[in-house]
């Protein structure tokens, strides 16, 4: 008697659908995982880069945003810029001290007029050379000890002082005429050392001023004298 196989039964392909849905099932989550895993790490690099970039800019250290500071304009002097502020600080106060002494024993209009000139743009030079040499962390020369330097290129000596407060009248207008013209020139000579060898512009600008007025203020005064 022939036999003939048996057909598969409905339970076995019953069994097999669950076991092909459970490996779909695993695929699946593996997928979902590694998608996950991904945007999770581009979350992170996008925050970093994100922070990086506040906190160059929020605070203000990054190098394109960084401003250098300025040089201040007191840093920039030599040796001879305070040479040059240390004696006209002195000289100018002899010279106002001498158009004082006009106030009282000039006698000619053009004399107290010259001296007034001279006090009103030299007490300010003096305030703005001391001021250099205190940014500068040099010594200002002490008020009051300015004849002590009278071997300073055109500076009174204390005889030459002497003869201006004991005389008066025509007197006094030729003396004062006469040594001013000496202390001026001493006054050029130390303006001309700081426009060639200072380096403060400032100062060198002063050195321009003293040399362009005084300069006019010798020719006046001889003028007057020739008179």
């Amino acid at each position: 008697m022939t036999s003939f196989p048996h057909p598969a039964r409905p339970a076995d392909r019953r069994t097999d659908r669950p076991t092909a849905a459970r490996q779909l099932a695993r695929r699946t989550a593996t997928a979902l995982a590694v998608t996950g895993a991904a945007l999770a790490l581009a979350a992170c690099g996008g925050n970093d880069n994100g922070s990086a970039g506040h906190s160059g800019h929020g605070n203000g250290s990054s190098p394109s945003s960084a401003s250098p500071s300025a040089p201040t304009p007191d840093a920039a002097h030599n040796a001879a810029d305070v040479a040059f502020a240390q004696g006209m600080v002195p000289h100018h106060r002899q010279a106002i001290e001498m158009a004082d002494l006009a106030t009282t024993r000039a006698s000619a209009a053009e004399v107290m007029t010259l001296a007034a000139e001279i006090k009103k743009a030299q007490d300010p030079e003096i305030r703005t050379l001391s001021g250099w040499l205190k940014g500068w962390g040099e010594p200002v020369p002490a008020d009051g000890a300015d004849h002590s330097g009278h071997a300073m290129s055109g500076m009174m000596s204390d005889d030459d002082m002497s003869t201006l407060e004991n005389a008066s009248g025509a007197a006094f207008d030729t003396a004062f005429l006469k040594l001013m013209v000496k202390h001026h020139e001493g006054a050029v000579t130390m303006a001309e050392t700081e426009r060639s060898q200072g380096s403060h512009p400032a100062a060198k600008d002063m050195a321009d001023r003293i040399i362009t007025s005084q300069s006019a203020e010798i020719t006046r005064m001889k003028g007057l004298l020739d008179r």
